[in-house]
C-alpha cells in the first residue's frame, strides 16, 4: 500500500497533467519506497552492480557478488577481504570491482560518512558519493530515490526514464537530459513518483 505522501503525490500529478493521470490509472499505485532492509553500503554496492545493466542480468550478478562475501554479508570489511579476482569471478567488470572496493575504502577511512549522509540535502549527497571512484550522479540519484526515499529526484540521465517519458507523451525519440530536466519542472516537488511512472511506461499498455 502506498504511503500517504505517495498517494498525495499521485493525486497532485494527475490533477496537473492529463498524460500522467492516464499513466497512473494504467500502471496502478506507485510502489517506490525506501528499501525495508539493507544498509546504505549494501544499497550503494547494489547500485554499482546495476550500472548499465538490464534488471535480470544485474540481479544475477548481484546474487553472485553477495555469495562471494564472507558470511554472505555485504559490508566494507567483507568486500576488502575478497581479492579483486574474487569480485571479477562473480561477474563484476574490472571497473565495478574497483568501484566497490573504493567504496569500501572510502567508508572505512572516513572519506565518505555514510552514517550521516541521510542528514544531507540531495545535492550534498550527490557530491559526497561522487568522491567514490565509479560513482556518479546516476548512482547517487538511485541511492536518493530508493534508499533515502527522497521525494523530488528526477534522474534525467536514466535511459529508462527518458524512454518512458517519450512513450507516455508520444515523442518520436527519447528527450535529451536537458530537455527532460526542463520538462520535469512541472512535476516538482513529486519528481520521484513521476520518474517511477516513466519507468512503468516502458512496460505498461497505455489507453489510446
Amino acid at each position: 500500500m502506498p504511503s500517504p505522501a505517495v498517494l498525495a503525490a499521485e493525486a497532485a500529478l494527475a490533477a496537473r497533467d492529463p498524460v500522467m493521470a492516464r499513466l497512473i490509472a494504467a500502471a496502478g499505485p506507485c510502489t517506490v519506497r525506501p528499501r525495508a532492509r539493507g544498509t546504505h553500503f549494501e544499497s550503494l554496492a547494489r547500485a554499482i552492480v546495476h550500472q548499465q545493466l538490464a534488471g535480470r542480468a544485474a540481479a544475477a550478478i548481484h546474487a553472485r557478488f553477495v555469495t562471494a562475501m564472507p558470511g554472505r554479508r555485504v559490508t566494507p570489511e567483507a568486500v576488502l577481504a575478497v581479492p579483486e579476482a574474487g569480485l571479477r569471478a562473480a561477474g563484476l567488470s574490472a571497473a565495478k570491482a574497483a568501484a566497490i572496493r573504493d567504496l569500501a575504502l572510502a567508508t572505512t577511512d572516513g572519506r565518505v560518512a555514510l552514517h550521516r549522509i541521510g542528514r544531507l540535502d540531495d545535492e550534498a549527497v550527490v557530491e559526497e558519493l561522487s568522491r567514490v571512484r565509479g560513482v556518479g550522479r546516476w548512482t547517487a540519484e538511485m541511492f536518493l530515490l530508493f534508499q533515502l526515499g527522497r521525494p523530488d529526484v528526477w534522474p534525467v540521465g536514466d535511459l529508462g526514464v527518458r524512454r518512458g517519458y517519450a512513450r507516455a507523451y508520444g515523442l518520436p525519440a527519447a528527450p535529451t537530459p536537458g530537455e527532460l530536466a526542463a520538462a520535469g519542472e512541472r512535476f516538482r516537488p513529486h519528481r520521484s513518483v513521476a520518474a517511477w511512472y516513466c519507468w512503468r511506461a516502458v512496460d505498461t499498455v497505455l489507453p489510446g
